[in-house]
């Protein structure tokens, strides 16, 4: 069935909504992507002038889309080549979606984003749709086809597991000039070939995780304790011809917002080729991830082209 003009009009009016649920609940603006064009397949498909509610509609729709997705996800993270991250979006990218509520900007931050995956797919939908867009649980219930006394109790049981990963207190008491100075001094001891500075801003059970898909070297489990991530930090920012080699050049590192978090990122001639997504706490830096699979940079890389970033803080390898 053909749609109007209006028919495409209502579903192009819910789609940075669309996007902004899909990318949280897949960790993946490729595969929200994706799941956002199926759902307009579908809303092509359906008789719409019987739907009285094409927001809940389609909300139903890319939801179960997105259960089906992170179902066969699970299956295909077991053969992954090493540790997996979610793509990291810019300040600014319109999939990060509403950011009102400190509930809406912790949804979306890449610390939770990283526990999310713990989550079943039902437990990830009903955190996603109830914290960071408010919905009524009886609305959530309509949408997974499940009661609403269910819905509040998987809500319950998630929401517990997000806060005891974050038990450490994740951003308590840190604003974003505090942060951007952290990331600054971070830099500055990363860079100077010692370890000591290093483990002064780490938390002492620190952990430093990189995602290279395979395609660019990154090691197969987390490094765990501060000293451990100071070496292995001291050890990555080392100059070295290989590693120029590796990224095409010398990396411009500039002080940014990714997924609303203080982060490094790494840039070789306009291509973003890192991202260092630091969870900084009361207490110190407590996860070091590094983005550097080149498929989950893609989007990053568009949006940066876009804008005027001033001069790097520093020249890295």
């Amino acid at each position: 069935m053909a749609l109007t003009p209006h028919d495409v009009e209502r579903f192009e009016a819910s789609r940075p909504r669309l996007e902004a649920v899909a990318y949280r609940l897949l960790g993946s603006a490729s595969e929200a992507e994706d799941a956002v064009q199926e759902t307009f397949l579908r809303w092509q498909a359906a008789d719409v002038d019987r739907v009285d509610v094409p927001e809940a509609w389609l909300t139903k729709v890319l939801t179960n889309l997105c259960l089906n997705q992170l179902t066969s996800a699970r299956a295909r993270r077991e053969t992954y080549v090493g540790q997996w991250l979610p793509e990291p979006l810019l300040a600014g990218d319109p999939m990060l979606g509403p950011a009102d509520t400190a509930e809406q900007r912790e949804s979306v931050s890449y610390a939770v984003l990283v526990l999310l995956e713990r989550l079943t797919p039902n437990e990830r939908a009903v955190y996603v749709l109830r914290e960071a867009f408010a919905y009524p649980h009886r609305e959530i219930a309509e949408i997974l086809d499940i009661t609403e006394a269910a819905s509040q109790q998987i809500h319950h049981r998630a929401k517990k597991h997000v806060a005891d990963g974050r038990a450490r207190g994740a951003g308590a008491g840190i604003d974003e000039a505090a942060a951007r100075r952290v990331v600054e001094e971070f830099l500055a001891a990363a860079t100077s070939g010692r370890t000591e500075p290093l483990v002064r801003l780490l938390t002492q059970d620190a952990v430093a995780v990189g995602d290279g898909g395979g395609k660019v070297p990154a090691r197969a489990k987390a490094f765990e304790g501060a000293l451990a991530v100071a070496k292995f930090l001291r050890g990555l920012f080392k100059p070295g011809t290989a590693k120029r080699t590796l990224v095409g050049g010398s990396a411009e590192v500039h002080v940014t917002a990714v997924n609303g978090g203080p982060a490094a990122v790494a840039v070789v001639d306009g291509r973003i080729v890192g991202v260092m997504c630091l969870e900084v706490t009361a207490g110190g830096i407590a996860a070091v991830r590094n983005q550097v699979n080149p498929d989950k940079l893609e989007r990053a890389t568009r949006r940066w082209a876009a804008d005027d970033h001033g001069e790097p803080l520093l020249h890295a390898f």
